[in-house]
């Protein structure tokens, strides 16, 4: 069924393009994890819905534009970060630098009023900090610039008497030129004083392919009454550098967004969406599969993480579809918030959802659409792996696979999270050994293009890789899951 009649595409085509970025409180999170449990219901399994977490308020974000009008007329190349605010419909208004000095901004704050701002530094993809934390730091480096310029004034009185000493009676003195101190930045130092002149939002450059994460810092205070006052739109860098040019030539031209970002009432509350494959003698051991159901939104999370939860969906069809009664019990883990710190997978594993020495094994998958081409672990476990993995040594021709023994002495169990939702069972001692995996047949994929990005879509998949991580998911699960022993750890961490 895995090689001939596969449906991972068919559900990444339905996350992907039905339900679109799939972030932690928004509508497309929640009918995702309602879509999941019923095709693991329809397909028999039992369902967890598990609650794991809230966040003070849901966001979803509809379509986003961006022209320039007058100068060369471009279409705009922008995000804007999760939890932030779009634009009051159509907004168009000129282009102005932000001001960094006192002195500036007194000049321009009239000007101001219904302007679109350019801001400095590079985005990470996050927003800047809009609170009155953000606002202090800004004001700091305010006041220290003040002094800066008093700074300054006295050097430059100091050196304009040095030009009238001789080179050497300044030598003799051992007098030296002082140089002038450079002022401090923070992006949008006047933030707040520019939002109460009227400005319609901020501007940023951005590394391509654009990263667009979330407000971090402000979430979890975010208020339906509290929220971002203006747009942060985080532009094309050479976009970007176009429209400094023409604004520091002061050309007259304007920007026209029209950018849909939605907030709804909260709590929004979110939950893990667990397939229970029930074991028919050892129901209370259990073999777990995992990838995060969340994504981020301004993309559509084709790879990160939908190269996880399809081929896991897949596999938990193949299996109840051919008829597998495993003898263990088999989870099929789709994680709320892992993009957000690990959230779900935290919660499943501090809660106690299932006895923690009672996993055999928890295979995650992440990252990169590529293929299993084999798994390496340890020594006791490694008769068991080539037993179970047997079918898939020559089930394809182009990806054999092939069982490892790890070589050298075990580590240390980690002890702080890792980057993604193996890190809480590996730091409580549970074995996590995943697939390795390939890119056989050269299909260029960089993961740092789509991570975090705009580019994170449908089409950066790879069908036939994905179909076979869940053909080699069903198969290696339902033959942990049927040994006569739970796994051996020995060997696992260094104890």
């Amino acid at each position: 069924m895995g090689m001939n009649d596969n449906h991972s595409m068919d559900y990444l085509d339905i996350l992907c393009n039905r339900f679109g970025g799939r972030l932690i409180g928004s509508d497309a999170y929640d009918n995702a994890a309602e879509w999941c449990a019923s095709k693991f219901e329809e397909w028999g399994l039992e369902v967890w819905m598990q609650e794991c977490g809230e966040v003070p308020v849901g966001f979803n974000r509809g379509p986003w534009f961006g022209r320039m009008v007058g100068g060369n007329g471009m279409t705009l190349h922008f995000a804007t970060p999760s939890y932030t605010v779009g634009t009051k419909g159509v907004q168009r208004g000129h282009v102005l630098i932000e001001p960094r000095t006192q002195a500036e901004f007194d000049r321009m704050k009239k000007e101001l009023n219904g302007a679109w701002v350019l801001i400095g530094g590079k985005s990470n993809g996050y927003p800047i900090d809009w609170t009155e934390k953000g606002d202090s730091i800004r004001a700091a480096a305010i006041e220290r610039n003040i002094q800066i310029d008093q700074e300054n004034r006295e050097i430059a009185a100091y050196n304009r008497s040095l030009q009238n000493m001789s080179e050497k009676e300044k030598a003799k003195k051992k007098l030296v030129e002082k140089e002038t101190i450079p002022h401090v930045y923070e992006p949008a130092m006047f933030y707040k004083e520019m939002v109460e002149a009227g400005i319609l939002g901020i501007i940023q450059s951005s590394p391509v392919p654009i990263t667009a994460l979330y407000d971090r810092k402000n979430l979890g205070k975010m208020t339906f009454d509290n929220l971002p006052p203006i747009p942060d739109i985080k532009l094309d860098e050479e976009q970007y550098a176009v429209i400094e040019k023409m604004a520091k030539r002061r050309e007259y031209f304007q920007l026209e967004f029209d950018i849909r970002n939605h907030f709804k009432m909260g709590p929004v509350k979110y939950h893990n969406v667990i397939g229970v494959m029930k074991g028919t003698e050892y129901p209370d051991e259990y073999v777990i599969a995992g990838g995060h159901l969340d994504a981020y939104d301004v993309a559509t999370g084709g790879v990160d993480c939908g190269s996880g939860v399809a081929p896991i969906m897949e596999a938990a069809r193949l299996i109840a579809e051919a008829g597998g009664k495993p003898k263990r019990t088999i989870l099929f883990c789709l994680w709320a918030g892992e993009e957000f710190g690990l959230l779900g997978s935290r919660y499943f594993v501090e809660s106690g959802t299932v006895p923690l020495e009672n996993i055999a094994n928890y295979f995650n998958r992440d990252y990169t659409p590529f293929v299993p081409m084999g798994i390496t672990v340890p020594d006791a476990m490694y008769e068991d792996f080539v037993n179970v993995s047997a079918p898939l040594a020559d089930a394809h021709p182009d990806f054999p696979f092939t069982v490892e023994m790890r070589k050298g002495e075990p580590g240390p169990r980690p002890t702080n999270a890792g980057g993604s939702d193996h890190a809480y069972f590996a730091m409580n001692g549970v074995p996590t050994f995943s697939f390795n995996i390939r890119d056989p047949k050269g299909y260029n994929f960089d993961y740092r293009e789509i991570w975090h990005t705009d580019r994170d879509t449908y089409n950066k998949s790879i069908p036939e890789y994905q179909e076979h991580t869940a053909t080699c998911t069903a198969v290696v699960l339902y033959g942990i899951a049927n040994l006569d022993h739970l796994l051996s750890r020995e060997g696992t961490y260094k104890e």
